[in-house]
């Protein structure tokens, strides 16, 4: 699970990247969300990963 974190924190940053420069328009709305939201998810589960059961 973790590694689905990383992968979409970077699809998220890539999208950030391109939604912050205004290069997609309407789309840097959806990019921002998209950033927040794997951002949190990733922060999520890489401190629920560590916790041993």
């Amino acid at each position: 699970m973790l590694s689905y974190a990383v992968m979409f924190l970077i699809i998220a940053i890539i999208a950030g990247a391109l939604g912050f420069s205004g290069i997609a328009g309407t789309a840097s709305w959806i990019a921002q969300v998209l950033f927040i939201l794997f951002l949190v998810l990733f922060l999520l589960s890489f401190f629920r990963g560590r916790r041993p059961l």
